[in-house]
């Protein structure tokens, strides 16, 4: 159910009305958590069951980890639990074409039958949200909440389910058990929060597809500088599109007096490819550091491991964002350039090249990056850069209104890094421009609804 349609209107105005009717916190919370599995279950029934499934197993597991001298058992358990449902319902498709292009290059008759299912909503978000409190009960971080309707809740919360933030149970869980009366000054901000993020997704991720999907859907009929305005089209657009949904997503939280983690906070203002993975997905980068990288040890073991654990868990990190062989050259890109700025990081001429130089060049890298993430296939990205890199300059059928707005969000990126608008996080400015969105999205905007680019993962 995607958050910009009449259906999820209703359907929020309904579980406020009954949230808002229900006063103990018992009954908040199963009210919670049963909207959440009818969100599951919106296109298929069958995929609640899934979500159902991995809530019961990992609940049982956790009792199982607190009361048990095998933990390391139950976590494995666990984890094996999780990755095979992420192998059959995400990547089969992947190790079955795969495993069929080996036996054909070996002359081997044997064929093995190619099935696609299809993944349930949120499948990769909350495996990882309940991977991560399995883990944390393994260490010891915290105790497992022994009501099932809370961890449910947790594990399912539906503004979260779709494309995250990928909550931790520490953070989560005492708000679910604190849950209050409607507030007004949360209803506020939470509508502030939805009206932003869909603003963000149908005014502009959206307009920026227009032109992004026509170039990279077929990059040789375009000459050189329509290839990199496509590029950076994709990556306004990808921005746009992500960091919408999460406003929404929080929004939504916030209407119930839940803070879901902020998820973004101005990628493109990174001065390192590190740096920009402490604000690009912030939930799910911190997710694979707490979890596999400093787990593998981190920079704790020398350089060279070091180096492994990096490239490690940026390849998983990319095959985590979709089941195509692109996606796992992308996180390796990643990869070795987040090596090669560790490496040259001890360089004393680094040093002195200006903050603001180091942004708009890492800038420019995580363009070229996001060619492989858009490309269909790695052929086709290398294409692309070729294509770019062959100097074959004619006028642009990019809208000039397209380049002014990549030049302002630009600017505003800028500006909101360096605390110049912070008079705009008035709360009355925020509703001022609430108010004014919702008239360009009425009056202005397409009426064609298209998925957010993360709800594929």
């Amino acid at each position: 159910m995607l958050f910009s349609t009449w259906s999820f209107l209703l359907f929020i105005i309904s579980t406020v009305l009954i949230f808002s009717f229900v006063k103990s916190i018992k009954g908040k919370i199963i009210t919670l958590l049963i909207f959440s599995i009818i969100f599951a279950s919106w296109k298929n029934p069958l995929h609640a069951a899934i979500l159902l499934w991995v809530i019961f197993f990992d609940y049982f597991l956790i009792k199982k980890i607190n009361n048990s001298e095998k933990k390391r058992l139950w976590l494995y358990l666990s984890i094996i639990n999780s990755i095979s449902i992420l192998a059959i319902f995400k990547y089969s498709l992947l190790i079955l074409t795969s495993l069929n292009e080996i036996l054909q290059l070996a002359d081997a008759s044997l064929r093995l039958p190619v099935i696609n299912f299809q993944a349930p909503t949120g499948l990769s978000f909350f495996i990882f949200i309940s991977m991560g409190y399995v883990i944390d009960s393994y260490y010891g971080r915290l105790q497992q909440e022994k009501n099932f309707a809370i961890h449910g809740l947790f594990v399912s919360f539906f503004a979260q389910i779709s494309a995250g933030p990928i909550a931790r149970a520490s953070n989560l869980i005492p708000q679910l058990k604190s849950l209050s009366h409607l507030k007004k000054e949360n209803l506020i901000i939470g509508f502030n929060l939805f009206v932003y993020g869909l603003f963000k997704k149908q005014a502009l991720a959206d307009y920026f597809a227009l032109f992004s999907d026509k170039i990279f859907s077929n990059p040789a009929n375009f000459s050189s500088g329509d290839l990199i305005l496509g590029a950076l089209a994709f990556t306004w657009q990808i921005y746009f599109d992500f960091s919408g949904y999460t406003d929404m997503a929080r929004g939504v939280a916030k209407l119930f007096g839940i803070d879901l983690m902020e998820n973004f906070r101005l990628p493109y203002m990174a001065a390192s490819t590190g740096d920009f993975w402490s604000r690009w997905h912030i939930s799910l980068s911190s997710w694979f550091r707490d979890y596999l990288y400093i787990p593998l040890g981190g920079n704790r073991s020398g350089r060279i491991k070091e180096i492994r654990n990096i490239m490690l868990t940026m390849i998983l990190s990319g095959l985590w964002h979709g089941a195509a062989w692109n996606f796992l050259l992308w996180g390796s890109i990643h990869g070795v350039l987040h090596v090669a700025s560790k490496l040259i990081s001890s360089v004393k001429l680094i040093s002195y090249i200006p903050l603001s130089i180091k942004r708009i060049l890492i800038f420019i890298v995580i363009i070229f990056t996001w060619i492989f993430f858009k490309a269909e296939t790695a052929t086709d990205a290398f294409d692309f850069i070729y294509g770019i890199f062959s100097f074959n300059f004619k006028s642009t059928d990019i809208p000039p209104f397209m380049i002014a707005l990549m030049i302002i969000a630009y600017i505003h990126h800028w500006l909101k890094e360096y605390r110049i608008i912070e008079f705009m996080e008035r709360d009355i400015i925020k509703t001022i421009l609430s108010c004014l969105m919702i008239f360009y999205i009425i009056f202005f905007c397409s009426g064609n609804l298209s998925d957010f680019i993360y709800f594929q993962f």
